[in-house]
């Protein structure tokens, strides 16, 4: 027995911006990483977690590392979405505007459900 569970995980640098959607958005736009996990709950999305990331690249920068005081605005996150992949790709379809400039891979997670003592 396997699980229709997939991972999708959103690359993007720090300083990506949602776009504006209200008055005050307009003087400062959202963070996309709050942005979207805001938008993954309101979807009914069954996961959404922002992994902090130590150091790292993104297509084309150079490599980055957190510091607690400065840290470059090219520096990478990672947003990760989990449902099935249905779910997720209609999250995809319907974000598209906003995800233009992120690098998305989905994992297929093919997990065996099996109790501890039973037979696979």
């Amino acid at each position: 027995m396997t699980t229709d569970m997939t991972a999708l995980r959103l690359y993007f640098p720090i300083s990506a911006r949602a776009q504006a959607t209200r008055f005050w958005h307009r003087l400062s736009a959202p963070a996309l990483a709050h942005h979207l996990i805001n938008a993954a709950r309101r979807s009914g999305i069954q996961q959404a977690v922002l992994h902090s990331i130590q150091s790292g690249y993104l297509k084309g920068e150079r490599l980055t590392h957190h510091h607690p005081e400065v840290t470059s605005m090219r520096h990478p996150q990672c947003v990760e979405l989990i449902d099935s992949e249905s779910a997720l790709r209609k999250f995809l379809h319907d974000h598209a505007a906003e995800l233009h400039k992120v690098r998305a891979v989905l994992l297929k997670c093919e997990i065996p459900l099996v109790p501890n003592g039973q037979p696979g």
